[in-house]
């Protein structure tokens, strides 16, 4: 069965998810039911024949069976064993799901080879981070990662410098990968209906990635460095050698007075690198 003959042959309408499932605040449930929009998000990256998607957050399926039409093994990772009844509707041999906690899992234990990772979730705001923080420590780093999160998070995921919503986090993932803020998606698109309004961004991994020396000082430093963010670089990093910090700085029209906000990731390496 191909993908195209899955899609025409599973559709759960809105009304038999809303009369069949009880819908978990604890899991952030908020099911997204826009066929254009799921269609959008499934296609807007490229993918190579050997490649996996790993979706997290299946709920009833609604984006899965979107992504099997890309025709490439599909691992999903859904907590809530109840929304069993809705995935085993979806017929497609390389669809494997799997009801785990993400967060708890090994991710070497489900992807060995260094074959390209697709990844492509729908998750709860609280936890976007944590997900991704997983893939660094872990060592596993998709090729391409695209996100429904609050658009309140996408903004600041996706910040550049000199921008308030820059932050720790902009200047980590900007090291492995571009970002792009694909486009907003309105609260009512899902049901039930969040509070806020979600966006869609897209992380694909950098062709050359600027050679860090120690990743775990870098992400220490840039930590610090954002530790109370309306402070300059010269309160926030006392503890380092400010004269090293400076000199390169100032290769840059930049120095100890800026805030970490005005740095670019680049700028970090070098430093961490030098000191």
């Amino acid at each position: 069965m191909d993908g195209q003959e899955v899609i025409l042959d599973f559709f759960i309408k809105k009304d038999d998810i809303v009369e069949k499932h009880k819908f978990k605040k604890r899991f952030g449930q908020n099911f997204l039911n826009n066929e254009s929009i799921l269609n959008e998000i499934s296609t807007c990256f490229d993918v190579k024949k050997n490649g996996i998607i790993v979706e997290v957050g299946a709920g009833a399926g609604a984006l899965t069976k979107h992504l099997v039409l890309r025709n490439l093994p599909v691992v999903s990772f859904e907590i809530d064993e109840s929304l069993k009844k809705f995935l085993d509707q979806i017929k497609y041999d390389r669809l494997k799901v799997i009801y785990k906690d993400f967060l708890e899992i090994n991710l070497k234990d489900y992807f060995k080879e260094k074959v390209p990772l697709y990844f492509v979730a729908n998750v709860p705001y609280y936890i976007t981070t944590p997900i991704i923080t997983k893939f660094i420590e872990e060592d596993v780093i998709p090729e391409v990662m695209v996100l429904m999160v609050q658009k309140e998070v996408a903004d600041r995921l996706s910040a550049k410098p000199k921008s308030s919503n820059y932050g720790a986090i902009s200047v980590i993932l900007n090291y492995f990968y571009n970002i792009e803020y694909m486009f907003t998606v309105s609260r009512n698109e899902f049901y039930p209906v969040p509070n806020v309004d979600s966006a869609i961004i897209k992380l694909s991994k950098r062709s050359v990635i600027k050679n860090v020396k120690n990743f775990n000082k870098y992400k220490k430093f840039v930590n610090d460095a954002f530790k109370q963010k309306r402070k300059t670089l010269r309160n926030n990093l006392k503890n380092y050698n400010l004269d090293i910090i400076n000199n390169i700085l100032n290769k840059y029209e930049l120095n100890l007075n800026n805030r970490a906000e005005d740095v670019d990731y680049e700028i970090f390496v070098e430093i961490v690198n030098n000191l």
